[in-house]
């Protein structure tokens, strides 16, 4: 509660069941909240980095390193908190990858700032100096950056591989790489300008368990995993006229409630011969079009099927209607919604042929409007294939992103300790107390070539000294080989980041981490939990986290 008097007496502002934290326990809160998130998944980063088992209320177990995958299943209900989570699905959606990576900094941004409030310096100044040194730190990382063409498939693949290591994905990791890059090559347009886009919505991802990763395959086309509606209809074309249809082949119906009065059972079958000729006439509309195939996003009448069978028709109901938007771009067809407006313009071309052992049929295009390939992902389990899914999913994000923006670094750390010293030497150009501020931003990069470092079982202190002599000296290349423990040249090793996501990691983590320290009073309603369930959140203790108490038990 909180009280301000007037004329000698208490007047109350706040209700009862308020709570404030003013000044600096506000901050210690908040830093503290920020922290704990970070920490949660800094075992993750790296080739080395651990992996999470999460268990949600229903029982479903999830087994990941994915650090959005692992914040995003975590049961945080602290408002701080969850700004440092919005760091992690920020990185994912503008980079594709790096989440880890920027929740770490921000972390230890926060950490670092804790130490300078603690010397009595304001968190305005610290702000300052942080977007300062975010600014030219990211100047640094495009200065550092290497140009890459999109057809160089060997620093493309790199990018990818460097993804996928440490993650399930890593064992098979030089055919998927390959996969990948076949799949972009293959999406890739010629913008008017002349730079290259990479249309990574029409790559689809189909996961297959009961089988080996190295199973996996490309598709140039797409998968449905329907029967035919009819066992006796053809289910091989080589060159198949694909009709996508977005109308139910049945009796249609009467717009409002009818009824009809039958006096003898001639008018009954009269009645029924209608139906059947209207079913006929739609059969026959296909049929004239010169469709091969029909998928319908709706249902087929059991009379329709069998006319459709007799034409030789192959049809397949009930198709989703994402496989039939994607089916549009694969096949160069056009969904079609009123069958009395079908022509043979509308339809697609493509080869069909059905896969009995997976139950699904394999589409590929065939025209020379196609767009569209689908990446089948096989493992021996679900909790196999989802994890392989989703590094994939990664991998996939930063090569698009490398082929379109065309800049790529050296991993290993090598980035984060070449920026910190150029930041360092940066800061002594900023006068007050900002320049503290910027020395402890450059301190926080190197946080990542530490925690690969302590992930890997090495001494994460003799490997940073030895990195920051190496880049001293004009190495600037140089980062950690986690799997020997060696400092060599990390872009001829193939250890490869994309600049962009990089660059992604330090602002967000820089606007985060000044977020955080912005505040110095928070005031709630009610407990500083953003779950108003039975458990009590509050604004300090061991945790400091109010009702984040969940996440413990998921690590």
């Amino acid at each position: 509660m909180s009280q301000r008097r007037m004329q000698g007496q208490p007047m109350v502002i706040m209700g009862d069941d308020a709570q404030r934290v003013k000044d600096k326990d506000a901050q210690e809160h908040n830093i503290s909240a920020a922290r704990a998130v970070a920490d949660a998944v800094r075992s993750t980063l790296g080739p080395k980095g651990m992996d999470k088992m999460l268990v949600d209320d229903m029982g479903d177990v999830t087994i990941t390193n994915d650090g959005v995958t692992i914040l995003e299943k975590m049961d945080i209900d602290n408002p701080t908190a969850e700004m440092i989570v919005e760091v992690a699905e920020t990185q994912e959606d503008e980079a594709g990858d790096g989440t880890t990576t920027a929740v770490a900094i921000a972390g230890e941004l926060l950490k670092n700032a804790e130490d300078l409030l603690e010397q009595d310096i304001h968190p305005t100044a610290v702000i300052k100096g942080y977007n300062l040194a975010s600014e030219k730190a990211r100047e640094f990382v495009d200065e550092e950056a290497v140009d890459v063409a999109p057809d160089d498939e060997e620093l493309v693949r790199s990018v990818a591989e460097t993804s996928m290591t440490g993650k399930s994905a890593e064992i098979d990791k030089e055919l998927l790489s390959g996969l990948l890059y076949e799949a972009l090559r293959a999406v890739s347009v010629e913008a008017d300008d002349g730079s290259t886009v990479v249309d990574v919505a029409n790559i689809n991802i189909e996961t297959q368990t009961g089988r080996a990763v190295s199973e996996s395959e490309l598709l140039k086309g797409a998968t449905v995993s329907k029967d035919p509606v009819i066992d006796s209809m053809p289910t091989e074309f080589d060159d198949a006229n694909v009709l996508l249809l977005n109308e139910a082949i049945e009796v249609e119906e009467a717009n409002a409630d009818t009824s009809v009065s039958i006096d003898s059972p001639d008018q009954l079958q009269q009645f029924l011969d209608q139906e059947e000729k209207q079913l006929k006439e739609k059969v026959q509309k296909i049929a004239d079009s010169g469709a091969d195939v029909v998928l319908c996003q709706k249902g087929i009448d059991d009379m329709a099927q069998h006319y459709l069978a007799k034409e030789g028709i192959l049809a397949v109901r009930r198709v989703k209607k994402s496989d039939v938007e994607f089916l549009k771009e694969v096949l160069g067809a056009t969904i079609v919604s009123d069958l009395d407006a079908l022509t043979e313009a509308d339809l697609g071309r493509g080869s069909v042929r059905r896969d009995d052992e997976d139950e699904l049929f394999y589409i590929e295009g065939t025209g020379e409007t196609a767009h569209g390939v689908t990446l089948i992902l096989r493992g021996s389990t679900d909790h196999v294939v989802d994890e392989l899914e989703r590094g994939v999913t990664d991998a996939l994000d930063v090569a698009a992103q490398t082929i379109s923006d065309g800049r790529v670094l050296p991993g290993g750390g090598a980035i984060e300790v070449e920026v910190a010293d150029q930041l360092r030497n940066y800061a002594d150009s900023v006068s007050g107390r900002e320049q503290l501020a910027v020395e402890a931003f450059a301190d926080s990069l190197e946080l990542v070539p530490r925690v690969l470092a302590e992930n890997a079982g090495l001494d994460p202190i003799d490997i940073l000294v030895d990195l920051r002599s190496a880049h001293e000296s004009g190495e600037s290349r140089t980062g950690l080989n986690v799997l020997t423990g060696d400092l060599e040249n990390s872009l001829d090793a193939g250890v490869v980041e994309t600049a962009h996501a990089k660059e992604q990691a330090i602002s967000s983590a820089t606007e985060a981490a000044n977020l955080v320290l912005k505040i110095d009073d928070i005031i709630s309603a009610g407990d500083l939990s953003t779950d108003k369930g039975d458990d009590e959140g509050g604004p300090g203790g061991a945790g400091g986290m109010g009702g984040m108490g969940g996440m413990g038990g998921m690590m």
